[in-house]
C-alpha cells in the first residue's frame, strides 16, 4: 500500500515558506547550521536547532539592521515556539 501523507516538512523547508511568504525575497538562503554547534546550548540530535538566513527583500528598504532583523524573527516566531535555538541573520534591501 502506498502512503498518501506527504512527508513531514523539514523546518528548512518551513522558514523558507515563512520568510518568502512574510518578505517576498529576490534571493533566500538557509542553512542548517546546528551541527556546528554540537554540545552548545539548545543543541539536539537530529539537528534542525541552529540556523543562518540571508535575506535579500525590499521590505528592508528604508529600515535599519534592527528593523530588518525583527522583520524577519516576527516571521519565524513559530519556529522559535516549536524548538528552533538560534538564528544568525544577514539582510540586504535589493541593490546592497
Amino acid at each position: 500500500m502506498v502512503s498518501t501523507t506527504p512527508p513531514a516538512s523539514t523546518r528548512k523547508s518551513r522558514i523558507e515558506a515563512a520568510l518568502l511568504a512574510e518578505l517576498s525575497p529576490t534571493d533566500l538562503i538557509v542553512v542548517d547550521d546546528s551541527e556546528r554547534h554540537r554540545g552548545h546550548g539548545g543543541w539536539r540530535e537530529g539537528g534542525e536547532t541552529h540556523y543562518a538566513v540571508e535575506v535579500v527583500s525590499a521590505a528592508f528598504e528604508g529600515k535599519s539592521r534592527l528593523a530588518r532583523q525583527r522583520l524577519v524573527m516576527d516571521a519565524l516566531k513559530a519556529e522559535f515556539a516549536s524548538g528552533l535555538h538560534a538564528l544568525s541573520v544577514t539582510t540586504r534591501a535589493p541593490g546592497e
